[in-house]
């Protein structure tokens, strides 16, 4: 079988390691990757959201399955793209319909799904220009800490928590009035602040049945002890001791199953990852966020662990038998610590090389998976402001988190920083 892999962050240099393991896959094609990818299969020069360019590819390498990365080309439905061209309908494509992908392009969307089918998540409200002043009264008799979400797409950054009315209204006009994310924000949904600990849960499903194939907990926070800018993730564990099987047979029968159910009963054509973004409140459940496809750095924990064959996987979910599949997951703990460029998640400078790469492999007990890289004359450089996620096994996460560190201390770039207390709660 022959796969094209869309994606150029850890994500997907994760994706490919385990999907090249797999003796489905015989030749497999990443656009654009990086150089981390190049390991394991042919890195092309082409935008995720160059449909008529990917198009082109698939006809010429003779492309058997596509697997989607990144959320935008979800969105814009790349998946109906495919349907409804002769040429390419017989490709199997691991993504949602642009239609159900707004589960993760509009927040409004979500949250009216979650309320349809009864899954538990924060009160909310939504606003547009035109209920503005409604939006700010709404906001000056709301309980603190509010949060506001820009109801599109906005890069990771269209989520802000504040402990202020006035920061609060502030806010909430730099995203409508001034349309901070541009298009992202002319809606803005204000929730209630849930205090607890956040975590996530990913599911494989064909709209109809599903598996779960991993959770994680990642770390938001440039600085240690959870302080500073939030980023795209600094880092990840897997599995969370709290997440016992009786937490999650209640997310399966809170969250997950509801959420499958009412993607069936409501006609969304759903073939591809489920990222459920979830709060524990005292032991509960609540859904936060739903993405359309895995999460980076969880990905880069959540794929080490899985031991079932990613691809086959694909397959199964394509031909109706997925229900059928078992899963089966390494027992050891992983923990990824991401490496980032300096002044990230502001500016930052890219193109300095990476020196120490050839060191990173420990017997077979950590990976460098490449998040923000290329390759310039030969060496690798960076590109990116999360540029590197190192994972390892261990016993225990603390024991994960000491190997990836030791793995990350022979390796160097100008400015490079990454935290060092990934999983300080599970010490």
């Amino acid at each position: 079988m022959n796969i094209l892999l869309l994606g150029s962050g850890g994500r997907e240099h994760a994706l490919a390691w385990k999907m090249v393991k797999s003796h489905h896959c015989d030749n497999l094609f990443i656009a654009p990757g990086n150089a981390g990818t190049s390991e394991f299969g042919t890195n092309l020069n082409i935008s995720v959201t160059d449909f008529s360019a990917i198009k082109t590819v698939c006809l010429e390498q003779k492309i058997n399955m596509l697997v989607v990365g990144p959320e935008e080309p979800l969105v814009k439905g790349i998946y109906d793209f495919f349907q409804n061209d002769v040429q390419l309908q017989n490709i199997i494509v691991v993504a949602p319909s642009a239609e159900a992908a707004q589960l993760e392009g509009s927040k409004a969307f979500s949250k009216k799904f979650m309320q349809r089918h009864n899954i538990p998540t924060a009160g909310y409200a939504e606003f547009t220009l035109d209920n503005f002043e409604e939006g700010k009264k709404y906001i000056a008799q709301h309980s603190l800490p509010i949060v506001l979400k820009a109801d599109g797409l906005a890069a990771g950054k269209g989520v802000v928590i504040v402990n202020s009315h006035e920061e609060a209204l502030q806010v909430f006009e730099e995203m409508i009035i001034h349309k901070q994310f541009g298009e992202a924000s002319s809606k803005v949904v204000i929730e209630e602040f849930l205090q607890g600990i956040e975590v996530s849960v990913f599911a494989l499903t064909d709209g109809t049945h599903y598996q779960v194939i991993g959770h994680a907990k990642d770390y938001k926070r440039i600085g240690e002890g959870d302080t500073g800018l939030n980023t795209g993730g600094m880092g990840c564990v897997s599995p969370v001791p709290f997440m016992d099987e009786a937490f999650m047979q209640t997310v399966e029968t809170k969250i997950i199953r509801p959420t499958v159910n009412g993607l069936a009963k409501e006609n969304l054509t759903y073939h591809g990852f489920i990222f459920f973004g979830l709060m524990n409140v005292n032991g509960q459940p609540f859904l936060i966020e739903y993405n359309c496809r895995m999460g980076d750095p969880e990905t880069e924990v959540v794929m080490p662990r899985l031991q079932t064959d990613l691809v086959a996987l694909f397959a199964a979910m394509d031909n109706g038998t997925l229900v059928d599949t078992n899963i089966s997951f390494d027992e050891r703990s992983c923990a990824t610590v991401m490496a980032v460029s300096g002044g990230y998640p502001e500016e930052y400078k890219k193109d300095f090389p990476i020196s120490g790469l050839a060191n990173w492999q420990l017997n077979n007990t950590s990976f460098v998976f490449h998040a923000g890289t290329k390759i310039i004359n030969e060496s690798v450089v960076t590109n990116g402001g999360r540029v590197l996620a190192v994972t390892s096994y261990g016993n225990t996460i603390a024991e994960a988190v000491i190997t990836s560190k030791k793995v990350l201390e022979k390796i160097s770039f100008e400015g490079m920083y990454f935290r060092k207390d990934i999983g300080y709660e599970f010490e």
